[in-house]
């Protein structure tokens, strides 16, 4: 029997693991890197072990280092979890050989799906459907561009190594795939160490249906049902659920036997995902994740299944616990990934602490996974992933609405984050009455972006807050309060706001606020973070946040940040000479224009790779590009200017 296992994986996937591993009695060994050494993991382990500089390729990606701590800690299994060594058939196949079981499947079984070219090949001989494309080994510009006429455009180019949306490239026009080619190899290269590709006819509109399987040692394969995980942007899912609706019960069965044919075909062992593209009756295979998938818990609220316990008892060559007929689906289940990252700039993920974080009660349907506490630090060098909301209702409309309301109950602060993009999107009345297309949200994204809060609500609970922050900070005597008492005049306050105008006249229990030309009666009650307020009758509740720099409301959905005048506030209007600065902390990728050369309003100029993708920043207006800041490889923080250029005189 196995007792000690190590997760060779960080954030909320290693505590994942390391609560069921301690439910069953084994003994968890965590590693960590530079930037993660207060990480939650670390804490929930039993022991932990430092394997290196923060970037991953120095620590997470380094399979001789973690393969010495499971030597050192005595550990006789390694679970990868997702992403990193994962899918990587060298590491898999080191476990083996250093008699250390890999909870996963064989290293040969990764590898025939590692490739997207080969498993193609072996799709088609267990007569499982394909999308038309070229899969094949040559590499060579010219050629693919060839192939891509052949296979008629839009074309897809996929990393043939990887997933997540990395290394892939929609091309709707020929005049576009060479660049487009280029990008895709850097991008692949950077995160999987391999720029091989493939090239296949995108199909506008379809749906993304995946089925989890599992597989034992003797034998015994099944499907543990279908998830829907067409919310997509960036080819990165947003929103998940389990069952797919609106498949027919013969359509559902095809999907699920085609699924276990793929793993039986590569004699496959423990959890495994096979994607596919759904169009209408039809389905094409894209793709099988050798792994267990971020979105796996709402297979488990709908199967009642914990699947990384699954995955140690085929490990410790245990048979299925469950048969085909034994399984049972009850319900409908949704996942929410919540992101440190900005909807209203193009999703751009953010860095930094959190400040505040708090999750609404968990209890048999609503679910937090997470990997991170208050005051936890968001990292440049990994994935910005804060939390996984994962619910579950007898019906997908209970349940939608079950998620709406639980992210209102999310509360952070200290970065941006998607919470309203996707309290909006859980609203929305195409997801909502169907299954919308993997291009949902591109068509979309501008009204899943809008603020629907009025602004002059939101800066009233800022102001009920600041005025019982100050009222609560008052000393013994009226001379020296924070309501700003006078003899015989009504008391004011005027809250310090950078950019609003905003009075309050003091009263003994309902003040009035004057916001933008309008009028608020307020009363409020503020316990540490927590505001309870009544604002012209309306009684509600958020949490908020106060420092010397600016007030954070959280409520509705929204984390609204109101600076206030200090020695470090600065306007925002003093960086719109910078628009070429670099949006996030990263690495500069590649000059994409000569110094010295004509640029015309939005010409690409320069990329940037931070969090495993791609930024392409462009001139901002006509002008020669005078200088780059940086050279290419150069590391970068936010805000610094990547590169001049002289407008065009007029």
């Amino acid at each position: 029997m196995l007792k000690k296992i190590l997760i060779a994986n960080r954030g909320e996937i290693a505590c994942r693991i390391i609560q069921t591993a301690k439910r069953l009695g084994l003994k968890t060994v965590a590693v960590y890197s530079d930037a993660d050494v207060n990480a939650l993991h670390v804490r929930s382990a039993d022991e932990a072990y430092h394997i290196g500089a923060a970037p991953s390729r120095d620590s997470y990606l380094v399979a001789d280092k973690i393969l010495n701590v499971a030597k050192q800690a005595n550990a006789d299994c390694v679970h990868p979890g997702y992403g990193f060594l994962s899918e990587n058939d060298h590491f898999a196949n080191a476990c083996e050989q250093a008699g250390i079981v890999f909870i996963g499947p064989l290293a040969s079984s990764i590898e025939a799906m590692g490739s997207k070219t080969r498993a193609k090949e072996i799709m088609a001989q267990a007569n499982v459907p394909l999308v038309p494309g070229y899969y094949g080994q040559k590499q060579e510009t010219a050629f693919l561009a060839n192939e891509a006429d052949k296979i008629g455009y839009p074309v897809l180019i996929k990393a043939a190594y990887g997933g997540g949306g990395k290394g892939m490239r929609v091309v709707r026009e020929a005049h576009e795939f060479t660049s487009a080619l280029e990008g895709a190899q850097r991008e692949a290269l950077a995160g999987f160490g391999n720029d091989l590709v493939l090239l296949e006819r995108y199909v506008d509109k379809p749906r993304h249906v995946e089925v989890q399987v599992f597989a034992d040692n003797h034998g015994n394969c099944v499907y543990l049902g279908d998830r829907d995980c067409s919310l997509q942007r960036r080819h990165q899912k947003v929103i998940e659920e389990a069952p797919a609706p609106g498949l027919s019960d013969a359509l559902r069965q095809a999907m699920g036997e085609a699924a276990v044919r793929c793993a039986q075909a590569i004699h496959y062992r423990g959890a495994g995902t096979v994607e596919f593209l759904l169009c209408g009756e039809e389905f094409f295979f894209m793709e099988m994740n050798t792994r267990l998938q971020v979105e796996h818990p709402v297979t488990e609220m709908v199967t009642g299944l914990d699947l990384v316990e699954w995955q140690i008892r085929v490990a410790n060559n245990q048979v299925l616990p469950l048969t085909q007929d034994q399984i049972k689906l009850s319900g409908h289940s949704f996942e929410a990934r919540i992101y440190a990252e900005d909807p209203t700039e193009n999703f751009i993920p953010h860095s930094g602490t959190l400040s505040h974080l708090s999750f609404p009660t968990t209890n048999t349907g609503v679910r937090v996974d997470t990997g991170v506490i208050a005051g936890s630090e968001i990292s440049p060098f990994y994935d910005p992933m804060i939390a996984k909301l994962i619910v579950h209702a007898p019906e997908r409309s209970i349940a939608l609405l079950k998620l709406h309301h639980a992210l209102e109950e999310v509360h952070l602060a200290g970065v941006k984050s998607n919470i309203a993009f996707l309290h909006h999107l859980s609203s929305h009345p195409t997801f909502v009455t169907g299954a919308p297309d993997t291009h949902f949200i591109d068509s979309q994204t501008e009204a899943l972006t809008q603020h629907t809060l009025p602004l002059t609500e939101l800066l009233a609970l800022a102001t009920a807050a600041y005025t019982q922050y100050k009222q609560q900070a008052n000393v013994t005597t009226p001379w020296h309060t924070g309501n700003a008492f006078r003899l015989n005049q009504t008391n004011t306050l005027s809250v310090p706001f950078a950019e609003y105008d905003v009075k309050v006249e003091l009263h003994d229990e309902r003040h009035t606020v004057h916001i933008l030309g309008e009028t608020y009666k307020v009363s409020a009650a503020l316990q540490n973070t927590q505001l309870r307020a009544e604002i012209n009758g309306k009684r509600c509740s958020a949490s908020v946040l106060i420092d010397e720099d600016a007030i954070t409301v959280m409520f509705g959905a929204l984390a609204h940040r109101f600076e206030l005048k200090s020695k470090h506030y600065i306007s925002e209007h003093e960086h719109e000479a910078a628009p070429l600065a670099a949006p996030l902390n990263g690495t500069v990728v590649k000059h994409l224009q000569k110094i010295g050369s004509q640029v015309q309003k939005g010409d690409p100029i320069v990329v940037i790779e931070a969090m495993k993708m791609e930024y392409t920043l462009n001139a901002p207006y006509t002008g020669i590009l005078s200088s780059y800041c940086f050279a290419e490889g150069a590391l970068v923080s936010h805000g610094a200017m990547l590169a001049i250029i002289d407008p065009e005189e007029v």
